[in-house]
C-alpha cells in the first residue's frame, strides 16, 4: 500500500504541472501531425509542362496526365516554370517544342528538354517516368511515319489509324522489384511520425520530469516519509511506478490519437504492446536516472530534454537511419531509440509478430535494467545520506 500511495502522490504532483502536461499531451500530437503531413508518400513526380497549341501537343499532354507516376502542372512559359522549379514546387520542367506538329508531319526527330536542378534527388526518376510516357506516345507516331513513307499517304491521315491500332496491340509489360528493400523503413506519413514520436517524447518527457524527483528530495518529502513506517525500498518502487505509469499513459495517448485521428495501424497487438511496455520501462529508468544524476531541478529540466533530443535524433526518430552513413548508423544504435525504431519498423513495415522483435526487445530490457539499476542505487544512497 505504501508503494501505491507514494506513486499516486507523486503522479498527482506531476500532472498538476500545466507546462509538463503541454509537453506530454498537446505537443506530441502537433508534432505527429506536422511531420506526418510533411513526409506523406509522394503520389508522383511533379512535372511542370510548357506546351504550345496543336493536336500533337494536346495528345501528348493527355498521355502525361494519364500517367500515374506523374503530377502535371501547366505553365504558360519557360521562365514561369523554371521559377517554380527553383522554389522546389516541382521536380522537373518538360518543354514541348512549339514546332512539334510540323516536325512530326515532316518525318523529323523531336527533342524534349527536361530541366532539373543540380540538387534534385528525384531528377533521374522524373526523367525515367517522362521518357516512358513519351516513348509510349511516340510508338504510334513512328508507326504512322513509317506507313506514310511506304504508302505515300498523308501522315495526318495515318496517325489516327496508328493510334487506334496501338490500343488493340498486345503489350509486353515489364515489372521491376527491388529485392530486400521492403520493410527497411517505416511507412510514410503518420505511419512514420506516430511511432517515432512515441519513442521520442516518452523519453524526453521522462528526462524532463526528473526535475520533480529532485524537487521532492529538496523539499524534504522523502525524509519525512522515511520518518514513518516506510522502507527505502517502498519509496524507490513508488517513484519508479509513478514514472512507469506516466510513460504508459503518454504512450497510450499517442497510440490512441494515432489510431483514431490519423488512421495509424500499429501492427500485431501482442508485439506492439510488448514494445510499448518495454519502452515505458526505458522511459521510467531515464526519468529516475535524470532525477538522481542532476543536482538541481533546473539542470534536469534544461539538460535532460537536450540529451533526449540528441539521442532521439541520433537514434533515428527524426530521420531514417537507412539514409545515414554506416558509422552514424552504428553510433545511433548506442542509444535505445534506434532499437525501439527498429522494432517498430519490423512490426509496422514487415508485419512481424512478437518473435520477430525479440532481439530489439532484449536490448531495450538491458537499457531499462541499466538505467533503473543506476537510478535505484543512487536514490537509495541519497535516502540514507
Amino acid at each position: 500500500m505504501n508503494i501505491l500511495t507514494i506513486a499516486a502522490v507523486s503522479l498527482r504532483r506531476m500532472v498538476r504541472d500545466r507546462i509538463a502536461l503541454f509537453f506530454m499531451v498537446l505537443l506530441p500530437v502537433v508534432v505527429i501531425l506536422v511531420i506526418g503531413t510533411v513526409v506523406q508518400g509522394q503520389s508522383g513526380f511533379r512535372i511542370g509542362l510548357v506546351a504550345g497549341e496543336g493536336r500533337s501537343s494536346g495528345e501528348l499532354t493527355q498521355s502525361l496526365d494519364r500517367a500515374e507516376s506523374l503530377v502535371i502542372s501547366r505553365f504558360s512559359g519557360e521562365n514561369e516554370a523554371t521559377d517554380a522549379l527553383r522554389r522546389n514546387e516541382i521536380d522537373a520542367v518538360l518543354l514541348v517544342p512549339a514546332n512539334l506538329e510540323s516536325t512530326l508531319a515532316g518525318g523529323g526527330s523531336v527533342e524534349f528538354p527536361l530541366l532539373v536542378t543540380s540538387s534534385a534527388g528525384s531528377g533521374q526518376g522524373a526523367w525515367s517516368a517522362v521518357a516512358s510516357v513519351i516513348a509510349d506516345h511516340a510508338s504510334a507516331v513512328q508507326a504512322a511515319g513509317f506507313a506514310a513513307r511506304q504508302t505515300g499517304q498523308p501522315f495526318e491521315t495515318l496517325l489516327p489509324i496508328a493510334r487506334s491500332l496501338d490500343v488493340t496491340t498486345p503489350q509486353v509489360l515489364v515489372r521491376s522489384e527491388v529485392v530486400g528493400s521492403a520493410g527497411e523503413v517505416l511507412p510514410p506519413g503518420f505511419g512514420y511520425s506516430a511511432p517515432t514520436m512515441l519513442v521520442f517524447f516518452v523519453f524526453i518527457n521522462a528526462m524532463a520530469l526528473g526535475a520533480a524527483l529532485i524537487q521532492t528530495r529538496d523539499l524534504g518529502i522523502h525524509a519525512r516519509v522515511m520518518a514513518g513506517p516506510v522502507r527505502a525500498r517502498d519509496v524507490v518502487l513508488g517513484e519508479t511506478l509513478c514514472y512507469l505509469v506516466l510513460a504508459l499513459l503518454q504512450s497510450a495517448l499517442i497510440i490512441g490519437v494515432g489510431s483514431l485521428l490519423f488512421g495509424v495501424s500499429w501492427g500485431d497487438p501482442v508485439a506492439a504492446a510488448a514494445l510499448t511496455i518495454t519502452w515505458a520501462l526505458v522511459g521510467a529508468g531515464a526519468g529516475m536516472l535524470s532525477g538522481t544524476v542532476f543536482r538541481t531541478a533546473d539542470q534536469a529540466s534544461a539538460v535532460g530534454p537536450a540529451v533526449g533530443i540528441g539521442a532521439g535524433m541520433l537514434g533515428g526518430c527524426t530521420w531514417p537511419l537507412e539514409i545515414v552513413p554506416p558509422a552514424v548508423r552504428i553510433a545511433g544504435h548506442a542509444t535505445p531509440h534506434a532499437w525501439a525504431v527498429d522494432a517498430w519498423t519490423a512490426i509496422l513495415s514487415r508485419g512481424s509478430g512478437l518473435s520477430g522483435v525479440l532481439g530489439p526487445l532484449a536490448v531495450l530490457v538491458a537499457f531499462a535494467a541499466l538505467f533503473l539499476g543506476v537510478a535505484v542505487l543512487r536514490m537509495r544512497r541519497s535516502l540514507f545520506a
